[in-house]
């Protein structure tokens, strides 16, 4: 295992490793399972997801990870553990040099949690690196010229809208409404609008299923089971992607007034530069049908989808890991990134 490197896209909703020669290796959701009693790991990813609201007392399956950040640190350490032992095998003899994804508006608190579980299951040197920057480096944008490049990133608990230039970013928005936020807002719609209490993997499968950012002539239709807000027994209905529209309208507002934002900061050189290239949006949540013609809309700057969204930060830290293995590139960030 000499000289094994990893990049590790730690996400809210699911996270991706990759394995410098290997290339991605897994992608499983960011869920725990734990045995409170005995506070022991029950299952890690995919088998602990399937438990969410379906366990007994004992038994709470839960994110570690919350808006992007390490709420959990004990829970965290197992997170990263599995990771590192289904990546690389559990006998290692040689401690992995990793860099780690982090949200632009992370504090220095929040990085400091991410170092010491990190370091708790045994990593030798730990680069944590903006999310925005690595998931650019994913999508083939050329970050290290003088010109401007723009990435709207979405993951499940953070939006990273960022301009960039000569590996550096120039100006940035994080906040913490994302692909989470817009379950919620579809899990409050159901209730308040259509009487029916949901969980959260079916607001879920709601969005990916039949979500649109607009409301569309042909939407698309799908059955919806839960409980009745009244009566409190099972019940069943039709809801449409009209309905999802309607329901998700105000977390989607809050990211457009962010990219508002970066744009109105953006140096007008750089600014020039974008409108002729648009803005590239990666992340899970960007590949919610419609959102680069509503975000085209409310800009005027062109929005399109980079290919495999869900994976461009991962293969945004593979590419870090090379380029600061051989001293190619330098990433530089402004003072408000290190505060």
């Amino acid at each position: 295992m000499i000289g094994k490197k990893l990049g590790i896209d730690l996400g809210t909703a699911n996270s991706v490793v990759f394995v410098q020669g290997e290339g991605i290796v897994l992608m499983e959701p960011t869920v725990v399972a734990i045995d409170v009693n005995t506070y022991t790991v029950i299952a890690v990813g995919e088998k602990a997801k399937k438990m969410i609201g379906k366990t007994p007392e004992n038994i709470v399956a839960k994110r570690p990870l919350r808006d992007g950040v390490i709420a959990d640190s004990r829970v965290t350490e197992a997170l990263l553990r599995h990771f590192y032992d289904k990546a690389l095998g559990r006998s290692r003899f040689f401690k992995p040099d990793v860099v780690i994804s982090v949200p632009a508006g992370i504090t220095t608190v929040e990085q400091r949690a991410v170092l010491k579980a990190a370091n708790a299951v045994g990593s030798r040197t730990i680069t944590l690196l903006p999310e925005p920057l690595l998931a650019a480096l994913g999508a083939g944008l050329p970050i290290d010229k003088s010109a401007g490049s723009m990435i709207v990133n979405i993951g499940g608990g953070t939006s990273d809208i960022a301009v960039m230039s000569l590996d550096g970013i120039v100006e940035y928005e994080s906040l913490r409404v994302a692909g989470d936020a817009i379950n919620e807002s579809i899990i409050s719609f159901m209730r308040k609008k259509k009487g029916i209490l949901i969980g959260e993997q079916t607001a879920e499968n709601i969005k990916i299923n039949i979500g649109s950012a607009v409301e569309v002539k042909d939407p698309k239709e799908m059955e919806v089971r839960g409980r009745d807000v009244g009566g409190g027994m099972p019940k069943s209905m039709i809801v449409d992607s009209n309905d999802v529209a309607r329901a998700i309208e105000k977390p989607l507002r809050d990211i457009i007034r962010a990219i508002q934002t970066v744009l109105e900061k953006t140096p007008p050189e750089l600014s020039a530069d974008i409108i002729d290239r648009g803005m590239v949006m990666s992340g899970g949540t960007s590949m919610l049908r419609n959102l680069d013609k509503l975000f085209s809309k409310a800009t005027g700057v062109p929005a399109h989808v980079a290919d495999e969204p869900l994976y461009c930060v991962a293969k945004g830290t593979g590419i870090a890991l090379e380029l600061i293995g051989t001293g190619e590139r330098v990433f530089s960030f402004n003072k408000e990134f290190r505060r």
